[in-house]
This record gives structure tokens, sequence and C-alpha cells, in this order.
């Protein structure tokens, strides 16, 4: 096949054009992928601090910085594509058609994630609470994007879908940074009311991690067909509740038995 000089400079000179207009592109587009690399990572940072100067939750901190990362990764990746002169229409329609695929089969982790938000945005609890929810008590360890991870007090680890999680009745025993404790004791008919009652008043007063604001209460709660009940009811803070009741079951027993007292089993509410 003979070559004519004059259309192989042609097809060379149009080839080299290309070449050099394509490395072109080439080369701005790397540039732009490296510098908004770099314009993330910075924008990122400025974000976390402001976020965390105003003293948001931390674990709204992190999600709002991880959503703005992956946002941002989109759109640069999107801009990378079109520098470098691929369509970017129909691969925005298969991002769209992949992501109605999978919004469709992750109905239910869609729930758990809305319920993860609400519970960062609206806050029924933080971090350390000690919460019942879902027929569970425990104290909450870390709040994820789809479950939240509590500690039961016998050191077990229980996860807890946010989507039920949100939608439930939640009672958070933290919240208020107090708690009162609700005891039972019972004595017999046989003893004197006025003395019990002072008996066990005085264990309260004596106990220094019931509070003395708000004050603790003794009072008659019940008369019933065996037993006089009187609701005995200390205050203490979160961190002492524990103790506190342990202490006045176990001081109030003693005191009564000193003074003569009968007492009947007791029972617990909460």
């Amino acid at each position: 096949m003979n070559l004519n000089p004059d259309q192989v400079s042609n097809y060379v000179t149009k080839y080299a054009d290309v070449l050099v207009d394509y490395s072109l592109k080439l080369v701005s587009a790397f540039i732009i992928l490296f510098v908004g690399i770099y314009a993330i990572r910075l924008i990122n940072r400025i974000i976390t601090k402001v976020m965390v100067q105003r003293n948001l939750d931390p674990t709204l901190t992190k999600f709002l910085s991880d959503i703005l990362i992956w946002a941002l990764r989109i759109l640069l990746f999107v801009t990378f594509i079109s520098k470098l002169g691929i369509e970017t229409s129909s691969f925005v329609a298969i991002l769209g058609a992949m992501g109605l695929a999978v919004g469709l089969s992750l109905q239910g982790s869609l729930s758990n994630f809305a319920g993860g938000m609400l519970i960062i945005v609206f806050k029924p609890f933080k971090v350390g609470d000690t919460i019942e929810a879902q027929g569970v008590i425990a104290t909450v360890s870390e709040i994820q994007i789809f479950v939240t991870k509590m500690i039961t007090g016998n050191n077990q680890t229980v996860f807890v879908p946010n989507g039920s999680l949100s939608n439930g009745t939640i009672i958070n025993y933290s919240m208020q940074g107090e708690r009162k404790a609700d005891l039972t004791f019972s004595i017999s008919y046989d003893s004197d009311i006025k003395k019990a009652k002072e008996v066990l008043l005085e264990v309260l007063t004596k106990n220094p991690k019931v509070l003395k604001k708000p004050a603790p209460e003794v009072f008659v709660k019940n008369l019933t067909a065996a037993s006089i009940d009187f609701a005995v009811r200390p205050w203490a803070t979160n961190a002492n509740y524990g103790s506190v009741v342990s202490d006045t079951l176990e001081n109030c027993k003693v005191a009564l038995d000193e003074a003569g007292i009968s007492i009947q089993p007791y029972t617990i509410q909460k």
C-alpha cells in the first residue's frame, strides 16, 4: 500500500493535536483531583473545629462531618470525570437508579438511619446516660448511625435499632442529674407509727449521700390487712443512686430492729 506523505503528515498532525488536547485535559483533571482532595481535608478540619467550638454533641459532629466529606467527594469525582470529557448525565442517571434500588431493598436500614438522625438532632439521651427502652435498662455507650450500643449493669453489650428506639418510649434516668428512690417498708400493727417514722427519717438524714434538697420523705403509704406500709423516698445524684438504695435498705432494717419495731417483707417500686 502506498502512503501519501501529505496524508501521513495530516494524520500525525491531527492525532498530535488530539493527544496534546487530551493531555491538557488529563493534567488539569488530576490537578483538580489533588487540589480537591486537599481542599476537602481542609474544609473538614475547619468545619469540625467550628462545630467543636460551638459545643455540638460529638456524635452529631462526627455524623455531619462524614456526610460533608462524602458529599464533597462525590462532587469532586463528578467534576473529575467531566473534566476528562466523560458524559456525566448518563452517569448521574445510573447513580439515581442505583440509589432507588438500594433504597427499596434497605427500607429497614433507612428507617434506622432516620431514627439515628432523630436521636442525634433531638437528643432524648446522650452517651453516658442510663436509659430504659425496648425492655432494656442500660448505659448508652455509643450512638451509631443505624444502632445504639448500650452496656447493661452485668456488662452485657446490647445493640438496639435506632428506628424502633426513636419510635418507642424512652425513660432517661440521667437527664435530670438526680433521682428519687421509692422504697416501701412494712411494719406490723403492733408497732408505734410515730416512732417508726422517726427512725426511718433519722436513717435518711444521717446518710451523707442522701441529698438535703429535695428533702427526703417518710410517710404512711398504705394500710393493708397485714401491715402498715411506709414510703421511704431519699433523693440522690445519679452516681450515688445505687449505693443510696442499698444503704437505705440495710440501715433502715438495722435501725428498726434496734428500736424493737417488727417489720414485714418490703417491696421496691420503680
